[in-house]
């Protein structure tokens, strides 16, 4: 069987925020396809490796390669990168000024050159698969979280990325429309997008991820598939931290 080759490589990354060692020698490689979840206390350098990964956040240290291209290589138009790698923050960050629909179509259209009929009609065809074609013409203020959180990652759709990284998609919303975004990403992953997930959602990451990533104090102490992270851990840190949060 051919190994399947990476679509993200990060070899030896290391992040410092002043004298905090945010990451601390990361190696970490994510296939096509992989649906990979990071878990671990607050402040273990989750959402700071995920941020890395499309470089909001510059390493210390290290590289990262998306597609054998050395992102952190200066050369590098991190731009064109960042279009391949769609994002999905804790908050929404819809224009509050444009429809739904101008939010979806406004990065097809200025940054790819895909026609205004074109990103329409995928915008609406996305809208639909998330049950929010009717909210097209509305605005941001008239959605509810958990629309707006689905508004965001059809968004990032729009843009035909390689790669969806989300960080935290959940943490800002109602409990009660939490389920509602967590189908969106489960069809996502049965669709065999690559996803790399920073997230509280034990349950969640249990049932979807192919892979989770246990991470404390800036490494990686653990990795392996969910059944073996949550019914077998190996380390005392992780029993510890699923002990509190399962």
């Amino acid at each position: 069987m051919e190994h399947a080759k990476s679509l993200i490589q990060v070899e030896h990354v290391k992040k410092q925020f002043g004298t905090t060692l945010a990451l601390d020698d990361i190696n970490l490689s994510i296939e096509k396809g992989e649906v990979v979840f990071i878990i671990g206390p607050s402040g273990s350098g989750k959402s700071t490796l995920l941020r890395c990964l499309n470089l909001l956040e510059v390493p210390t240290e290290g590289n990262i390669l998306v597609d054998d291209a050395n992102i952190t290589d200066k050369k590098v138009d991190i731009n064109l990168h960042r279009q391949k790698m769609g994002m999905v923050f804790q908050h929404f960050n819809l224009f509050p000024h444009m429809t739904v629909l101008n939010n979806l179509t406004l990065a097809p259209t200025k940054l790819q050159g895909v026609s205004k009929e074109q990103a329409e009609k995928q915008a609406l065809a996305l809208l639909d698969r998330v049950g929010l074609k009717d909210r097209a013409n509305a605005y941001p203020n008239q959605l509810s979280g958990g629309q707006k959180q689905r508004i965001a990652i059809v968004r990032s759709l729009c843009m035909k990325p390689d790669v969806m990284l989300f960080d935290e998609p959940t943490s800002a919303l109602d409990p009660e429309m939490v389920g509602e975004v967590l189908e969106v990403m489960r069809e996502l992953a049965n669709d065999n997008m690559t996803m790399v997930v920073v997230t509280h959602e034990m349950g969640f990451a249990r049932e979807v991820a192919s892979r989770v990533i246990f991470m404390d104090q800036g490494k990686i102490v653990e990795e392996n598939t969910p059944d073996k992270i949550f019914n077998e851990p190996q380390s005392d840190r992780l029993k510890l931290f699923l002990s509190k949060v399962l």
